[in-house]
């Protein structure tokens, strides 16, 4: 059995935009699971993600108030088709992350984060797959506004795909 996977971060809403884009509406609705990485900023946002989602998995961020904060753990870590997965909204300076992460995630396969907005994808010394899907409504100073998917198939993460969001498709 496999499972198709969204990660999402940094959405800001309503701050950034006024709503999701409809292509991440749509890859929501088509994903098994769906990671939310925090800086959710509207309580709102979380509601309608966890409506819509088959299966959902959130943290909060810097950006997210009480209300969220209450509602959302500041890490969150799961089992996905025998992988183990972390997620956590900041994980501090690009220089030296791998390293940083693989020793307080050691016992994770896949780190999902956000904060940056900067979509990442490598791998620690460790193995640990360090995953950020950037933001889909505030690309700071990226090119693009972005989101990724995965599938996740008997202890193997593949097809990690990098989606460019055109924000124009509200």
């Amino acid at each position: 059995m496999s499972t198709r996977i969204v990660m999402i971060a940094d959405t800001h809403l309503p701050k950034r935009a006024k709503a999701l884009p409809r292509p991440v509406w749509q890859a929501i609705d088509d994903a098994d699971l769906v990671l939310h990485a925090g800086d959710w900023v509207d309580e709102a946002t979380l509601d309608d993600v966890q409506a819509r989602s088959t299966s959902f998995v959130g943290v909060y961020g810097n950006n997210d108030g009480d209300g969220l904060r209450s509602r959302l753990p500041e890490v969150a870590r799961f089992e996905v088709e025998g992988l183990r997965f972390a997620m956590i909204h900041e994980t501090g300076a690009a220089t030296g992350r791998e390293a940083r992460m693989a020793a307080m995630f050691g016992d994770a396969d896949v780190l999902v984060f956000g904060h940056s907005h900067i979509p990442w994808d490598t791998t620690a010394a460790t193995g640990l797959r360090l995953l950020n899907p950037g933001s889909p409504t505030d690309r700071r100073r990226q090119p693009h506004c972005t989101y990724l998917s995965a599938v996740a198939d008997s202890g193997e993460l593949r097809d990690v795909e990098l989606h460019i969001v055109d924000r124009e498709q509200s």
